[in-house]
């Protein structure tokens, strides 16, 4: 992972808008509609370019593929592994229960509720070992046209699989979790060994606590969280940590969140994890305070803060200065080589998602980048 002595780098979280035509092709595809798998492909490689142009071109400096050959960020897992055809239980938002009304709005998204995630039902192994190798290569073609710092994709932590597909396989949480962290092992040392940075989506160590894990004590929380990171650097136990970087995330929908763990109660935690990159939600109004964390809780040596100077579930374009403000609040307490601009969460979670306009979205992109200049100016 690229660090910078003369400014601060740009970067976002993972999704970002498809294309219309992609997104029915994909719709189509989830809802197992025939759909050739030549013009599929096709389309994917042609938007991973044109995303990745827009990128350079709205100032990001650490770029991907979007996204866009997963239907989400974490339940594409569900085409590339096998044991995943039994049926998975509804998941319980927490923050949501106490506001119904909110939940219909959230559930009623049509990405959100024409999204497929069976339940295990059998023994966890890998099926489709080309897909993630198409994906970098996606990317690198891409990248090989045009000026940017380094590129990355994203792929789902063992933890947060295990939120999203119920366990009806395996006796325990304990091995239900290992199992997919040796399934997920081919995935991360594809995307290294293809030369790219490799995030992980961690959403099970801040989300799944309102969650996958809302009827545990604090204290009970935090030791599933420990297993988590144990599974997860079990999988990563062959990548070095300067190219891993891993996504802490409360959940991209626009809700309560007043059941939202703090960062506190979990920081050390992520800390363990092998990633020598933290990407956290920073921008939005429940976990926008939790810069002065950093006040009293130490970045370890070798570890490098993204956080989120942008919200990702609004339509408000952030200002450039505000931007800037938000870079150098933890520039001050981390030090700026330590601190690459980022997202709070994507603009694309998932195939349908709209919270944000994808016009918007973009500019909200820009206005990151000339944050991040503007910060520049200040630190160095």
């Amino acid at each position: 992972m690229k660090r910078s002595i003369e400014r601060f780098l740009t970067t976002h979280t993972g999704s970002l808008p498809r294309p219309d035509d992609l997104v029915r092709m994909m719709f189509a595809q989830e809802e197992k509609v025939p759909v050739a798998r030549d013009a599929m492909e096709k389309r994917i490689r042609s938007t991973v370019d044109e995303l990745v142009k827009r990128q350079v071109e709205s100032g990001v400096d650490i770029v991907n593929d979007g996204e866009v050959s997963k239907p989400s960020y974490a339940t594409y897992i569900k085409d590339r592994l096998n044991g995943f055809g039994g049926t998975s239980q509804p998941l319980q938002y927490h923050d949501l229960v106490d506001f119904p009304e909110v939940g219909k709005r959230v559930f009623g998204d049509p990405g959100r509720s024409r999204r497929r995630n069976p339940g295990c039902d059998g023994p966890i192994s890998v099926r489709d070992l080309d897909s993630v190798r198409a994906d970098a290569a996606n990317l690198n073609d891409a990248l090989a046209g045009v000026d940017a710092t380094e590129g990355f994709i994203s792929a789902a932590s063992p933890g947060v699989i295990s939120l999203f597909f119920h366990n009806g396989h395996y006796p325990s949480h304990h091995d239900y979790l290992f199992a997919i962290a040796a399934a997920m092992r081919h995935e991360y040392e594809a995307i290294a060994a293809a030369g790219l940075i490799l995030q992980i989506d961690c959403p099970d160590l801040a989300m799944g606590r309102h969650i996958q894990f809302a009827n545990q004590s604090l204290e009970d929380f935090r030791r599933s969280a420990h297993l988590h990171v144990e599974a997860l650097n079990s999988a990563l136990a062959n990548i070095p940590p300067e190219q891993l970087r891993i996504h802490l995330c409360w959940g991209n929908y626009e809700g309560p969140h007043h059941y939202d763990v703090a960062l506190a109660d979990i920081l050390d935690i992520v800390f363990e994890a092998r990633p020598a990159g933290i990407s956290i939600e920073s921008s939005n109004p429940r976990h926008a305070h939790e810069w002065k964390v950093f006040e009293k809780i130490k970045l370890p040596p070798g570890k490098v803060l993204i956080p989120g100077v942008i919200d990702s579930k609004t339509n408000y374009i952030e200002h450039p200065e505000l931007v800037a403000e938000r870079i150098g609040n933890y520039a001050r307490l981390v030090g700026r080589e330590n601190v690459i601009a980022g997202t709070d969460c994507g603009f694309g979670t998932w195939v349908g998602q709209a919270a944000v306009d994808p016009a918007v979205a973009w500019a909200k992109l820009a206005a990151m980048a000339e944050g991040a200049r503007l910060a520049s100016r200040v630190f160095w």
